[in-house]
């Protein structure tokens, strides 16, 4: 019981810490009318279940993974900002709900875009969540369901702020236009990291 209780502590602890610059994309898409919540929220816990899926493979199998290719996960979020951009240059109005609900199609692109964007920016989750399941494989289940309440915990923080009365209304008539400039710049830093292939 000691051990479950210090291991949510730490899983608490470690998910904050690589988490929490994700509450600002949250936020941002939240913002984006063309992103219905569930979008969003589907999109975010299959974004983590990846990352901890392939960090507890990587633990398993004494793998690391180079960062330099991690940083090539930046062409997820650079893509889609690159797109959003260019919509927003041609004045398209994507996924307005008042006037046609999305295609089922639609939704599960919305939903791995989010997913996708989530994968990209997680290589610090990488970095942590590799040897923090390496130093405790049966603790990786316990990890694993923590991990997915807080990230329902992150989206309720992040739909909230989006939403309340004092910053929602300003959050949401910017979103749409911001959530394109934060992607282009997040998919720039990533990738940034993957100049030591260019180097080495």
């Amino acid at each position: 019981m000691g051990e479950a209780l210090s291991a949510l502590g730490v899983g608490l602890v470690v998910f904050i810490a690589t988490n929490v610059d994700d509450l600002l994309l949250i936020a941002a898409f939240f913002a984006d009318p063309s992103f219905a919540p569930r979008h969003v929220v589907a999109g975010q816990i299959l974004g983590i279940a990846a990352l901890v899926a392939l960090s507890a493979a990587c633990a398993l199998f004494a793998v690391v993974v180079p960062e330099g290719w991690i940083g090539l996960l930046g062409l997820v979020p650079l893509g889609l900002g690159l797109r959003g951009l260019w919509a927003l240059r041609r004045g398209e109005e994507d996924g307005d709900d008042d006037e046609a609900p999305p295609r089922p199609d639609m939704a599960h692109a919305k939903v791995l875009a989010v997913a996708g964007v989530t994968v990209a920016n997680g290589g610090d989750n990488l970095g942590v969540y590799i040897p923090l399941f390496s130093s405790a494989p049966k603790l990786v289940p316990l990890y694993a369901a923590l991990f997915v309440v807080m990230t329902g915990v992150f989206c309720a923080i992040g739909y909230h702020l989006v939403h309340n009365a004092l910053l929602g209304r300003r959050i949401q008539r910017w979103g749409r236009l911001a959530l394109p400039f934060v992607l282009v710049a997040l998919g720039l830093l990533i990738l940034s990291r993957a100049l030591v292939l260019v180097r080495g």
